[in-house]
């Protein structure tokens, strides 16, 4: 369905530093180019965050947004994890940033005739940020968690979904189950990146996001959030806690839902990733 072969980079080369945030390209083995930044930890055997970064029709923000931020968060986020002690990757994914050309539009009907997806593709690179940041010198590759906001969030459930060295996994406005959204009409308010073939006759969010048990995920959701209206994400939530459940795992699995809160971070949410993070990657 997702067209998500194994991914490495090739090669990796610094082209910048500001302060100690490091601009670096990576190389895919059918040499495309990769921005990413690197932001190194602290001390021996550090964690690290994957930051992935959001959609929201923003293509000039890409990955930008971590040290920058964007209008659906409450400030960037790189101060924060730099201040926990974390390294830091984020990458820019295809059609955003220096990879705005061709759009999201034309990419994604291109790889679908072709038997893949976009989402795929932007999973197997992140897939590859993520075996590159295990192997960086101080690091402990045995922690490393992903995070993200909306198509960020997404990226990073799924991520720990299909990658066990996804130690744990927080997202923000995006958690639902995706057939209450096709049935409401609302899945339409999701850019076509997110289309996988065929998914929903194979499994479901909830069950999906599953695949990740027993490690640690958080779900930060706002229930007045087109994407996570109060039915997709207790449909998702209920079978998500069934697996978690059937293994004695639910200590692991925790949620963070806001009655009032649209598509947005909220105070309470970065407090309780921060503190979910905190725990996960002791």
């Amino acid at each position: 369905m997702l067209g998500t072969p194994a991914c490495r980079f090739a090669e990796v080369r610094e082209t910048g530093r500001a302060g100690d945030l490091r601009h670096l390209d990576f190389t895919t083995g059918d040499g495309a180019t990769v921005p990413g930044l690197y932001l190194p930890g602290r001390g021996e055997g550090h964690p690290a965050v994957l930051y992935c970064h959001a959609h929201g029709n923003r293509y000039d923000i890409g990955m930008r947004e971590i040290y920058e931020g964007r209008p659906a968060l409450l400030s960037p986020w790189l101060g924060p994890l730099q201040a926990a002690g974390y390294a830091v990757l984020c990458l820019e994914m295809p059609c955003f940033g220096a990879r705005a050309v061709p759009g999201e539009q034309a990419l994604a009907k291109a790889l679908l005739w072709r038997g893949r997806t976009l989402f795929g593709q932007m999973l197997a690179e992140q897939a590859a940020g993520l075996c590159w940041l295990a192997a960086q010198p101080g690091l402990d590759g045995g922690r490393i968690a992903a995070m993200g906001i909306s198509m960020g969030g997404t990226l990073a459930w799924w991520l720990a979904a299909l990658e066990e060295r996804v130690a744990a996994a927080a997202s923000m406005c995006c958690f639902a189950d995706l057939a209450t959204l096709v049935e409401s009409g609302a899945h339409d308010g999701h850019g076509i990146y997110m289309t996988v073939p065929g998914l929903l006759a194979e499994t479901s969010t909830g069950r999906l996001s599953g695949l990740a048990a027993p490690r640690p995920l958080l779900h930060c959701v706002g229930l007045a959030d087109w994407s996570t209206p109060p039915d997709a994400f207790a449909r998702a939530r209920g079978e998500l806690l069934a697996v978690y459940d059937a293994i004695d795992a639910r200590r692991h699995l925790a949620f963070h839902a806001e009655e009032d809160l649209g598509h947005a971070e909220s105070p309470a949410m970065r407090d309780r990733v921060l503190a979910f993070l905190a725990a996960a990657l002791a």
